[in-house]
């Protein structure tokens, strides 16, 4: 019996997820079965299905003869086929939508690493640029005019680099510097002006402006000295000097304030061919400012501390005598005649025109600092300038960085950014030991803070061979070793000395020496010397026709 004919399906089908077809049955030119699957946005998956059969057409072979006991019927044949089929589309879904919904595999540690890699630079980029001073380091200095050095600013520039700028910015005198802090401080309504005092990172400032400065909050303590090479280098002597209190009094356990770049001394200058002339002996102590023939021949700075001290030391006592009446022979009493017999022997009290009047010949002696009488000094001729043998007060400049941060701003001069980070290269450089050159060279009066402790007569004489000699004790601008031993810093006094100091100021009848009369008498004198040298002329001229 003939058998019913059924078409012969397909070996196998293929689907794309099944790992068990080979190559050469299914390729898949988008999958890359060597990396990880990686989860993309914004595509839309697919799935294609492919139905490999044979090449060969299939041809039914010759039915099997018939038998009797069973015959299928064409229909069911195809039935089952179809049944086969569907269900082999159903398991190749149920394979491909499980491979859709299981999780990805987690990154490879490389790509973790590149990860955390790729962070840190974000990082480390968005700090750089944070930073104010990317580009250039700024740094504005307010100094006393004539206290740097010219080669200073070109060496610092030098060895800060290109990205450094510094500018100077000079001043007449310590006291305007104290001042225009001052103005800027009680005044500041926003915004710091760029020209103003209190916009430079650091000032000039008088060791005997610190305490005022101080006790009125226009300075603030250096941060971070005591790791600085610049503080670890000075001598013991400026560091007790240096650390003091919020009210500006020496303190073992206060705070640095400010740091030294310059220090000099008061000195006594006379003209020698006066004294030729007078049979006058030369001066060499404090005694002989109580001569009776130098008698309205002195001019003096006009401070109470420098006035009075004067007296102290001739009376052999200190600078910083802290009790008058206890400390000094005779008490006040003595300390106010011998005071009011210098009223009388000085002629002119003014810190401004005292050397005016020495070089017009109305005085032949001036008593002041060093960095004022100097430079004089060398332009005249047949003058002699001298460290009392007895010691003297010793004057510093300094740097200081302004109270900013009291401000209720944070524009500082045009610019937003705190204090510059060369504060402490500038103090560095101008303490290093190539930077008392200038001083010992005598460019300009003074000398280094390390000269304080450490110089010697013998090292600092070959600075000066083969330059016009002034007649002077001072050697390259530091007294002798045994007069510098008796010469003192000017401490702060106790709010009592400082009344006792007013009350005899005032006891002086000062106003017959103040500076009106004295400038009139100047000026009276200049006109009558120039009457007579005219006069003198006009004779000449009536002789001659």
């Amino acid at each position: 019996m003939a058998a019913a004919t059924a078409p012969l399906l397909p070996s196998r089908i293929c689907f794309p997820l099944d790992p068990s077809c080979s190559h050469s049955q299914f390729q898949s030119p988008n999958l890359n079965p060597s990396f990880p699957l990686r989860r993309r946005s914004n595509h839309t998956h697919s799935l294609t299905l492919t139905l490999v059969s044979s090449a060969h057409t299939l041809t039914p072979p010759e039915p099997p003869p018939p038998t009797t006991s069973t015959t299928v019927p064409h229909t069911l044949l195809r039935f089952a086929a179809s049944a086969s089929l569907l269900l082999g589309i159903g398991l190749g879904c149920c394979c491909v939508a499980s491979a859709r919904s299981s999780p990805l595999p987690p990154p490879l540690p490389a790509l973790q690493d590149q990860a955390t890699d790729d962070d840190n630079l974000e990082a480390a980029f968005g700090t750089w640029k944070s930073k104010t001073f990317a580009l250039t380091v700024p740094l504005t200095v307010a100094a006393l005019r004539g206290s740097v050095p010219p080669s200073w600013i070109k060496d610092f520039m030098q060895s800060q680099g290109k990205r450094s700028k510094l500018q100077l910015k000079s001043h007449a005198s310590l006291e305007s510097v104290i001042s225009d802090l001052s103005r800027d401080f009680d005044f500041s309504k926003g915004d710091v002006r760029p020209s103003s005092v209190a916009a430079a990172d650091v000032v000039s400032i008088g060791d005997s402006w610190l305490s005022h400065a101080i006790n009125k909050g226009l300075i603030e303590p250096i941060q971070g000295v005591e790791d600085q090479d610049w503080y670890k280098g000075l001598s013991d002597r400026w560091k007790v000097y240096l650390r003091r209190n919020s009210e500006g009094r020496i303190d073992p356990d206060g705070k640095i304030w400010a740091a030294p770049y310059r220090w000099g001394c008061m000195v006594i200058a006379y003209k020698k061919t006066k004294f030729r002339k007078h049979n006058l002996a030369p001066i060499s102590d404090w005694a002989d400012l109580w001569r009776p023939e130098l008698a309205g021949r002195i001019s003096m700075v006009d401070s109470s501390r420098e006035v009075i001290g004067a007296v102290l030391k001739h009376m052999g006592t200190s600078y910083n005598t802290q009790d008058i009446h206890l400390q000094v022979d005779g008490g006040k009493d003595a300390v106010r005649q011998n005071l009011a017999l210098l009223g009388k022997q000085v002629r002119l009290f003014d810190s401004v025109h005292y050397l005016k009047a020495f070089a017009v010949g109305d005085v032949w002696v001036a008593v002041g600092w060093s960095s004022d009488v100097l430079p004089v000094a060398k332009r005249m001729s047949d003058v002699a300038v001298i460290v009392p043998k007895s010691g003297t007060s010793i004057w510093a400049d300094m740097w200081a960085t302004p109270a900013v941060s009291r401000l209720e701003t944070n524009r500082i001069g045009g610019r937003v950014r705190g204090p510059s980070p060369l504060i402490h290269q500038w103090i560095d450089f101008c303490l290093q030991t190539a930077r008392a050159l200038p001083f010992k060279q005598e460019v300009i009066p003074g000398a280094s803070p390390s000269a304080l402790d450490s110089a010697s007569a013998e090292n600092l004489e070959e600075f000066t061979k083969g330059k016009p000699r002034l007649d002077t004790n001072l050697i390259a601008g530091v007294p002798p070793p045994e007069i510098l031993a008796r010469c003192e810093f000017l401490e702060p006094l106790s709010d009592s000395t400082i009344s006792d100091y007013q009350s005899l100021i005032d006891s002086m009848q000062k106003s017959k020496h103040g500076l009106v009369p004295s400038i009139n008498c100047n000026i009276l004198s200049l006109i009558q010397n120039l009457w007579l040298k005219l006069h003198s002329n006009n004779n000449k001229s009536l002789k001659q026709v």
